[in-house]
């Protein structure tokens, strides 16, 4: 396993398979799959939001990815691309969301890295069983990681401090601890003194 990838780093280049986030949509049969690179975010001059799980077809992770998907719209008003992804293939992703009601209506694709070629480069691969640990990369439209968190493959994560951490970043100023969005940056406190 490589050493974790962590901020200030180039986030790995990728061109992968995913399952397209429109591939349960009845007018787009044959539209499930679509390829997406490091280009989804950086031509675009836009934030990506990147997060893990270890397994299709499990407890834990459907849990997050319906979370991150009710978050949806806040990461696009942010400016920031959301992708999913773990090491199962495209077709087990299209099923899973075939089988599992709150999976249905993604609006994100579920990358497929089943080479496990990206996840060995962020350096995220569990040793045992070679699947991905639950992490969360949040990418500046330079490429540059700007945030990494990595949860154990057995507890969930909060996508409310995801959501929090970019708003953070996006400010480009000193944000004390716990701060939210709209309230002042430790930036403006020293300018006002």
């Amino acid at each position: 396993m490589n050493k974790v990838i962590s901020v200030g780093s180039q986030f790995p280049e990728f061109k992968k398979i995913a399952v397209s986030a429109n591939a349960l949509i009845a007018d787009a049969p044959g539209k499930e799959f679509e390829t997406i690179s490091n280009a989804v975010h950086t031509a675009s001059g836009q934030w990506m939001v990147m997060f893990w799980w270890p397994k299709d077809f499990t407890f834990v992770c459907p849990t997050e990815i319906a979370s991150f998907n009710n978050a949806y719209g806040e990461f696009s008003d942010r400016d920031t691309v959301l992708i999913g992804a773990s090491t199962d293939s495209e077709f087990v992703h299209l099923a899973w969301r075939r089988d599992h009601e709150d999976l249905r209506g993604l609006k994100f694709p579920m990358l497929a890295d089943t080479s496990k070629s990206l996840a060995d480069e962020l350096g995220i691969l569990q040793a045992d069983e070679k699947i991905a640990y639950r992490a969360t990369y949040i990418v500046d439209p330079q490429g540059i990681i700007r945030w990494v968190n990595i949860n154990d493959l057995s507890v969930g994560r909060n996508v409310d401090e995801v959501l929090r951490v970019l708003d953070a970043l996006q400010t480009d100023e000193l944000c004390p601890c716990n701060w939210k969005k709209g309230e002042e940056t430790l930036t403006t406190q020293m300018a006002n003194n």
